[in-house]
């Protein structure tokens, strides 16, 4: 399908505030809340909710340069765009290569949305299930994002929905002396520190839709008040679940267990059937929905400026979707369902090399100053020089420790062919910029 249309700036530019609060909500509800928040409990008991407000808090510290970037302009290509017009063009290639695996998320949503729907249809083998998701939400966004968005919201709200229902039966059962010190931070200080760092894989997510600033409405006021209130909004309702997770039954018998534990047994079996489908489904779905949606973005902006084949960024002519890139994440999530990866082990490699290519979005916010004097003066959030250094430097700290964690988890074999991806990502950055091959493009635009 050749007509033209390869461009970051020929997308359609139809999301409004509603549609980012959708897509990032339904991004940062995922998997998450379901499985990590009985992990969390074992690590610090009933102290969790605590640990939910402050891996919220690590989440803003270290998205918050992406945050304060997005005021100043509109950054087609999402991150990409970000990291090529502060930090360097050289880092785009890298940043590429980084990108296009760290997608491979994309089947671990799949494979867990198949784990809560086979009780309910055990017909269906796990694997059909896994592709049958993708291929119905591949089908979704290849009709256009303004199909991705009516879709989301509704998803979003069932979702949001059914975790309050869980929220309301629950908050009368919780057993009392919540506060008893026997089931109250049990794993010491440490204990708490480290269920802090596993739940900022539930509470992130939010970053995400910086990748949809090209399609965005207003990107420079909706996506920072989005990124901020949609993180804020999901953990305080993340601590009101953890309270009841942790509170309704002995802190030994929900510890390391999944939160439908708990739902099984404060809920009505119709409401609770409604929160598997309504809750655990649909967050999986949102979250799948909303990176499908969004991962495309960045590898367009990459194709403009030569990285990869400039066709791959083709646009269908009627519904503006770049159907070649949707093709081949559609790929990336297949493959590993295909082949029987493990999730922990894709979360683990998702997540480690990530922390690379979050790195690099976070230093991006020390050359704003340079690039756009006047916009970041104006921007509403603007914060002194001294001010965004610390902030950078908390940042990168962060990125740094949720590295080593995984890292250090991850088996010797793993742990190489992680390093061995960024030393690749680098490399293949210099060989094709000094190609000759690579023209980038000024891929931000200043808001009036």
């Amino acid at each position: 399908m050749s007509n033209g249309l390869t461009s970051t700036k020929d997308l359609k530019r139809t999301l409004g505030f509603w549609d980012l609060m959708g897509a990032s909500t339904g991004q940062i509800i995922g998997a998450g809340i379901m499985s990590l928040t009985g992990v969390a409990i074992g690590m610090t008991g009933r102290s969790v909710p605590i640990a939910f407000v402050l891996s919220a808090v690590m989440v803003l510290i270290s998205w918050y340069p992406l945050t304060l970037i997005n005021t100043a302009a509109r950054f087609r290509g999402g991150a990409y765009s970000v990291i090529g017009s502060l930090l360097g063009e050289r880092w785009t290639g890298a940043y590429t290569v980084i990108y296009i695996l760290t997608n491979i998320s994309l089947s671990m949503y799949c494979l867990s949305f198949a784990d809560y729907a086979m009780p309910f249809l055990p017909m269906i083998p796990r694997k059909v299930l896994a592709i049958g998701i993708l291929v119905l939400l591949y089908g979704l966004n290849y009709m256009g994002i303004d199909k991705f968005s009516k879709f989301q919201n509704i998803i979003v709200t069932t979702l949001v929905l059914a975790l309050a229902v869980f929220s309301a039966f629950g908050i009368t059962k919780l057993e009392p002396n919540y506060f008893n010190e026997a089931t109250f931070m049990t794993g010491g200080m440490l204990g708490l520190l480290r269920a802090t760092a596993q739940l900022t894989f539930a509470t992130g997510g939010a970053q995400v839709i910086a990748n949809l600033a090209g399609e965005a409405k207003d990107p420079t006021k909706d996506i920072p008040k989005v990124m901020i209130i949609s993180t804020v909004a999901v953990a305080i309702l993340y601590g009101f679940m953890a309270t009841i997770a942790a509170g309704v039954l002995p802190v030994e018998q929900v510890a390391n267990q999944p939160l439908t534990l708990v739902a099984e047994r404060i809920l009505p079996k119709g409401l609770y059937v409604f929160f598997i489908i309504g809750g655990a489904w649909a967050a999986l779905i949102s979250t799948l929905n909303s990176q499908l949606a969004s991962a495309t973005k960045p590898l367009m902006q990459a194709c403009n400026d030569g990285w990869l084949p400039d066709k791959l960024a083709t646009l269908h002519k009627k519904h503006r979707t770049p159907i070649y890139l949707l093709t081949i994440f559609f790929f990336v999530g297949l493959l590993p369902i295909v082949f029987n990866l493990d999730i922990s082990i894709l979360s683990k490699i998702t997540t480690t090399i990530g922390s690379v290519s979050n790195i690099m979005v976070a230093l991006s916010l020390l050359k704003l100053k340079r690039l756009l004097p006047e916009q970041w003066k104006k921007s509403p959030l603007h914060i002194s020089d001294g001010a965004s250094n610390i902030l950078v430097a908390l940042a990168v700290g962060i990125f740094i420790l949720q590295a080593v964690l995984l890292g250090s988890s991850l088996t010797t074999p793993l742990l190489l062919g992680n390093i061995g991806v960024v030393v690749f990502a680098f490399i293949f950055a210099n060989v094709r910029y000094n190609s000759g091959k690579v023209k980038c493009e000024v891929s931000y635009e200043i808001e009036e």
